[in-house]
């Protein structure tokens, strides 16, 4: 074992990158609080494990959806738990998002030099939002569709570009199988993909700048 552990440390630095992992300073004003961002952090996985489970068994069209996640909450081995896991640790999610950016906020986290690791943490916040939108669609219920529709059909409101922002957002001038495609392709990879790009980018610049000190 040592000869393997070796060969891999002369190639990638293993103990360096632990010590570096293990060597960061705590101040001492950290307290339960500043594990909010982790706890968002953990409910994302959460969702992302139970999500992909779920897609084995979810049909995205308007004839199929409803039924296919009937199917799941009743004839799915644990079907019900994952997907009561992933409705609940969504609602987890944004809530722990929302007492993390009042943290942030209240303890002035979003001051000189940390001006970026703010922005990205906004930007997380509006991701988090949106899965919230185009998953509450996906089971196709009356709930889902009059949401999709009423959310969809807020940028009517815009001079000139409204109508086509909301035909883009639909696929079509009404809703319908498009604009179900269009929540689950939103829901299921533009959002995931754009989250861990953001995440990435806001944990190195934690990891550069470490936690922000009292106000």
């Amino acid at each position: 074992m040592g000869k393997v552990y070796d060969w891999f440390e002369e190639r990638l630095e293993i103990q360096a990158i632990a010590d570096d992992i293990t060597s960061k300073y705590v101040p001492p004003h950290v307290n339960i609080f500043y594990c909010l961002g982790g706890i968002t952090l953990t409910c994302f996985l959460v969702q992302v494990a139970t999500g992909f489970a779920m897609t084995f068994y979810y049909r995205p069209t308007v004839t199929e959806a409803f039924a296919s996640v009937q199917y799941i909450m009743t004839e799915v081995n644990f079907g019900w738990l994952i997907r009561s896991v992933h409705r609940w640790s969504a609602s987890m999610m944004v809530l722990m998002m929302i007492l993390h950016v009042f943290r942030v906020y209240l303890t002035g986290g979003f001051k000189k030099p940390r001006e970026l690791t703010w922005v990205t943490g906004v930007i997380l916040a509006v991701l988090t939002v949106s899965f919230g939108v185009t998953g509450y669609s996906l089971p196709w219920d009356q709930i889902g569709y009059w949401a999709v529709k009423i959310v969809t059909g807020v940028p009517e409101a815009i001079p000139v570009i409204g109508s086509p922002l909301v035909e883009l957002l639909r696929g079509s001038v009404s809703v319908g199988q498009s604009t179900l495609t269009r929540f689950y392709s939103l829901h299921t990879f533009v959002l995931p993909l754009l989250t861990a790009v953001f995440m990435l980018m806001h944990f190195l610049m934690i990891r550069k700048q470490g936690i922000s000190g009292p106000l």
